[in-house]
């Protein structure tokens, strides 16, 4: 029962798919937290589908637009607003408290502005060469980026995490999460892709795919500890910031070591 719930729960808070969350309480929370990466297949595939029948016809540098393009729609750009706002945060330089409150505003200062570029076009190259090798190495770089970043969830809500803010999804989520848990769904992600990378470039982009779902979410956790230091703790921005930092990585890992 939890897990059906935790399902629910993370397809209602992390994509536009419409399900009926029945349960928003602390154990589900965890459960969905665990769950996330099952949410980035779900978006990972409707993204490579269109990229790919874009790289068929218009070439790589259009497929990687399309596949960022779709997953920040069916996210209605959830990750994308987190990762900015903490940037901006982050480069305020100002007390915790002042530097949460620009968080919460509702504009982007520039140096989430210049975060937001900065990914987006790193996010799009990375996807450029590796449809570059092909529509399948292509499609399944697709599913590293989508499927990495949620991976990271689970370390942002480790029970030795706390909130920063006392109300918030940060606040909902935090500390629901025990440390092995979440690195078995790691390891389990980490295999799989390793079986997508062998079945789209063989034994390299078995290994390529494979070190990506554990390089993407262990640069989030470097991230985790500076806004914990920072912020005292983690919000839902952070959360967004966390998945974009590992997707990101991720991809670039995976396609750097071989999925092209």
């Amino acid at each position: 029962m939890i897990l059906a719930d935790g399902l629910r729960f993370a397809f209602g808070t992390l994509s536009v798919l419409r399900v009926r969350v029945t349960r928003w309480d602390r154990p589900a929370a965890g459960a969905a937290m665990l769950a996330a990466p099952l949410v980035g297949l779900v978006l990972g595939v409707l993204a490579a589908l269109l990229a790919a029948a874009v790289a068929a016809a218009g070439g790589g540098l259009l497929a990687g637009a399309a596949a960022v393009a779709v997953l920040a729609g069916l996210t209605r750009g959830l990750h994308l607003d987190g990762i900015a706002d903490t940037a901006d945060g982050l480069g305020s330089g100002k007390p915790a408290e002042d530097a949460l409150r620009i968080m919460k505003a509702s504009d982007i200062g520039p140096f989430g502005v210049l975060t937001l570029v900065l990914l987006l076009l790193g996010q799009a190259a990375a996807l450029e060469r590796a449809f570059g090798g092909g529509v399948l190495r292509g499609a399944v770089a697709v599913l590293v980026l989508a499927v990495a970043g949620r991976a990271a969830l689970a370390w942002g809500c480790r029970r030795a995490v706390p909130p920063a803010r006392p109300e918030g999804l940060g606040a909902a989520v935090a500390g629901t999460v025990p440390a092995p848990a979440a690195a078995a769904v790691t390891a389990a992600c980490a295999c799989a892709a390793a079986a997508l990378g062998w079945w789209a470039a063989g034994p390299r982009g078995a290994a390529a795919a494979g070190a990506a779902l554990l390089i993407g979410p262990a640069c989030a956790t470097l991230l985790l500890r500076r806004c914990v230091r920072r912020f005292g703790g983690i919000t839902g921005d952070v959360l967004g910031a966390l998945v974009e930092t590992s997707g990101t990585a991720a991809l670039l890992a995976a396609v750097l070591l071989g999925l092209h």
